[in-house]
């Protein structure tokens, strides 16, 4: 547990309270209530401000980590065959003003996703403030029938990003939000011009291991072919195995392979 904390990069209450204080005066609130999330998350203390504001605090341990993972996840893209398309951060500001700027243009091209605020350095650490969305679910939180149902508009999510040159790069059930019906697309990560176009075929084997689990690897192709063609889902099956190895998908990669496969012929 130790460890799991040193790595996460725990935030010291000192410098919560100093971040708090910041935002209470860039926002004009005497007061601010706090309310930490119970979250599994590595490059960050999330943490919700009055009930409106999303605020996520990164350290520069959060910064080392996200570094090292970027290296992990460069790797699993050599081994499907293509040069490495993550990029890191070099400061936790960076962090913060990158998901802060991918947000926004996420907003410009007609995804939903939180408003953005603003990013901001605070000492060492970078601060990102979001809108933050009361009463949503998160897409692996849905049963299986409400997931079919929008499986559909996912890809066609995915296909308004790709079409406007851009890639999300870490494409979860869990940075995938429902709210009244409608999906909201968070935590879009790093990737690098060059490598565009590999990411965006890695996005969409993300999105079908995403599914595989909860509607089944069947399901989960006939929703992507009604955005994708038959050639550009084939085109994401080299990234499986990569998807694969990554402790954040648990799927049926054998299955989900077979099933690509099966529509190739």
């Amino acid at each position: 547990m130790e460890l799991r904390r040193l790595v996460r990069g725990r935030v010291d209450w000192p410098d919560i309270e100093r971040v708090v204080r910041e935002l209470a005066d860039r926002y004009d609130r005497d007061e601010m209530r706090v309310r930490f999330l119970d979250a599994d998350n590595w490059l960050s203390t999330p943490m919700v401000i009055d009930d409106d504001l999303f605020v996520k605090v990164i350290t520069r341990q959060n910064t080392l980590v996200h570094a090292l993972f970027t290296t992990g996840r460069n790797l699993g893209a050599f081994s499907a065959g293509t040069e490495g398309f993550f990029e890191r951060y070099e400061t936790p500001y960076e962090m913060a003003r990158h998901e802060l700027e991918a947000t926004r243009k996420v907003r410009e091209i007609g995804v939903n996703a939180p408003e953005p605020i603003e990013a901001i350095e605070v000492g060492d650490l970078g601060v990102l403030v979001l809108e933050y969305l009361p009463e949503f679910r998160t897409l692996d939180e849905l049963d299986a029938e409400d997931v079919a149902a929008l499986a559909p508009s996912l890809f066609a999510t995915l296909r308004t990003i790709h079409d406007a040159g851009l890639a999300h790069g870490d494409l979860r059930a869990e940075n995938v939000l429902v709210r009244d019906g409608d999906l909201y697309v968070i935590d879009a990560t790093n990737v690098s011009e060059e490598g565009r176009e590999s990411a965006r075929s890695y996005d969409l084997a993300s999105a079908l291991a995403a599914l595989e689990p909860l509607i089944g690897a069947a399901d989960a192709v006939d929703a992507a072919l009604g955005s994708y063609s038959t050639d550009e889902i084939l085109a994401a099956r080299q990234f499986l195995d990569f998807v694969a190895i990554r402790p954040d998908h648990e799927f049926d990669a054998a299955g989900l392979t077979g099933e690509l496969e099966k529509r190739a012929t």
